[in-house]
């Protein structure tokens, strides 16, 4: 399975999955159809499916005229999210699995950013392969979804769950916002080298105009303070002692920081 990463508005990612043997596809997330079609004809692939991670407008705005290319696609989306996603055919739910060539993934329901929100991860082919998570506005390269329509407590569990995930685990989220998540970051932990690292690294590619996503699990479980609530060192940084519901409390005392940065 090959993954084309396409730039859509102004900070957008679609992702396009290909499978070579075959000559189809599927598109993660796809705001609007334009770039997919072309990208679609360069590769002479059809499209069979789209996979949806929540309803919001710039990740579901193209599937109509997608479907009107391609009408047999399938059009897979969340169960809570039923009635909101154009075109839906098939409701998942947390455990359900969803095949695309040879490959299959697992859905996670993780609301949080919005109520009826999922994510698909695609197993590693073998030891010595990544495994591939497309988290939507859950997670993002150093930073975290707002909450539109759930509640800190929703979204710790929901990001505890792919936290789980191999730290090889290449994280396909679906803005650049990498650049302005981490100088929130560095404001949270000033003392995490690891975290001052990736900055510089980030500035200099978003200098020379290169996407900073995929990221890896492992680099945001060590960087990222919204896979980092409950260390002592964001806790303290959120006036959070460690005593039992601090956690949750420490989450929500970031996210709304970080919505005022």
């Amino acid at each position: 399975m090959q993954i084309h990463r396409i730039p859509v508005l102004s900070d957008n990612y679609v992702f396009l999955l290909h499978d070579a043997a075959t000559d189809t596809a599927a598109v993660v997330d796809p705001a609007v159809a334009k770039p997919v079609l072309s990208k679609l004809e360069e590769l002479g692939a059809g499209l069979v499916a789209i996979f949806n991670t929540h309803h919001h407008s710039d990740h579901v705005g193209g599937n109509r005229k997608l479907l009107q290319r391609f009408p047999e696609a399938v059009v897979y989306a969340g169960a809570e999210d039923r009635g909101r996603i154009p075109g839906q055919q098939v409701e998942l739910s947390e455990g359900d699995r969803v095949t695309f060539g040879d490959r299959t993934a697992q859905v996670f329901f993780i609301p949080g950013h919005t109520r009826g929100h999922i994510a698909y991860y695609f197993p590693p082919i073998a030891e010595d392969k990544a495994g591939e998570l497309f988290c939507g506005d859950t997670i993002f390269a150093g930073g975290c979804g707002r909450l539109f329509e759930g509640t800190p407590a929703q979204m710790v569990d929901s990001i505890g769950k792919l936290r789980q995930l191999p730290d090889n685990t290449r994280v396909w989220c679906a803005h650049e916002y990498t650049l302005s998540n981490l100088k929130f970051a560095i404001t949270v932990e000033p003392g995490n080298g690891d975290l001052q690292a990736r900055f510089k690294q980030v500035q200099q590619a978003r200098q020379r105009d290169e996407a900073t996503v995929p990221s890896l699990l492992g680099l945001e479980k060590s960087t990222n303070p919204f896979l980092r609530w409950d260390q002592p060192t964001v806790m303290a940084a959120m006036g959070q002692s460690g005593e039992r519901g601090d956690e949750v409390r420490s989450f929500g005392i970031l996210r709304g920081k970080k919505d005022l940065f």
